[in-house]
């Protein structure tokens, strides 16, 4: 690790910002090695147009969202200052399984907070994003961390032993630590990205049973609703079960982004439980593209 632990970590943190919105809690972002640009969680800035962002040497600075995904849960802010401390970005393809990584970020309000772990694999449909799509981008969707993140820690990096950032750490589940990998994030930057046409909600996969209508089936937990969301517009709400789609009931995550693909005229047919009822309903869900701007 070169210089030691301590000065991977000291870097890190020199190139890791608090972003904070009027809305919004406090996040993490990185300063990314492109002028004046901080890539940041979409969740974290939600639908602001600005944020402020702390730099570590406690300067606060008023930035321009001028780009986000839902879909990709990326967001990238614009800021105006001199001496940004920009992180080196390793290539998160070339990650193995039991590879040391560290996060940094700003867990709980302590600033430059910083845990450690190890790879533990790659997901594609075990916690999903957006529009619950298992194919967001080639090289693996999510990386997953055995290490302990907190509020605070979202849209901060996740990076190597060598402190080049391979992620950025977005969500706990399972008790797994979720991160967008680096190379996503680069195609994001670039416009690469594709259209946000997600449902926009976060959910994950929830086992045959009780919560589930039918035996074989799969439903899907929604843990959050995204604002100004086609899933917000149609009433959905945190904690109902999405079953089924355009009259067929759901066998696998990926069956949602097949239905949300083949809608008649933007229009998909959604079927969801709420709450401790049996009974399912249905909501017409207006589906709209929103071409990813280029930073």
């Amino acid at each position: 690790m070169g210089g030691g632990f301590g000065d991977v970590i000291e870097k890190l943190r020199r190139s890791t910002v608090a972003v904070t919105t009027a809305r919004r809690g406090a996040g993490s972002g990185v300063i990314w090695p492109v002028d004046g640009m901080v890539v940041t969680n979409a969740h974290v800035v939600g639908d602001a147009t600005a944020a402020e962002v702390e730099l570590w040497d406690g300067r606060r600075i008023r930035s321009e969202i001028v780009n986000r995904s839902h879909r990709r849960d990326l967001a990238a802010l614009r800021v105006d200052a001199p001496d940004l401390a920009a992180a080196a970005i390793g290539d998160s393809g070339a990650l193995r399984v039991g590879e040391w990584v560290v996060a940094v970020g700003n867990p709980l309000g302590f600033i430059g907070g910083a845990s450690t772990g190890v790879i533990h694999g790659f997901a594609s449909a075990q916690a999903v994003w957006g529009s619950l799509c298992a194919a967001f981008d080639a090289g693996g969707d999510w990386l997953v961390s055995q290490l302990r993140l907190a509020p605070g820690n979202s849209g901060g990096p996740l990076a190597n032993a060598r402190g080049e950032v391979i992620g950025l750490n977005t969500m706990i589940a399972g008790g797994l630590a979720f991160a967008v990998p680096s190379r996503a994030v680069k195609r994001f930057l670039s416009g690469r990205a594709g259209t946000d046409i997600g449902l926009g909600v976060v959910a994950r996969a929830v086992r045959p049973g009780p919560l589930v209508h039918a035996r074989g089936s799969t439903g899907l937990l929604v843990l959050e609703v995204i604002p100004q969301s086609p899933a917000e517009r149609a009433s959905l709400l945190q904690g109902d079960i999405l079953v089924g789609a355009n009259g067929r009931l759901f066998q696998s995550v990926q069956d949602l982004e097949i239905a949300i693909r083949e809608s008649r005229a933007g229009i998909l047919e959604l079927e969801f439980r709420r709450g401790a009822s049996s009974n399912v309903r249905n909501v017409a869900v207006q589906m709209a593209a929103s071409p990813a701007r280029a930073a």
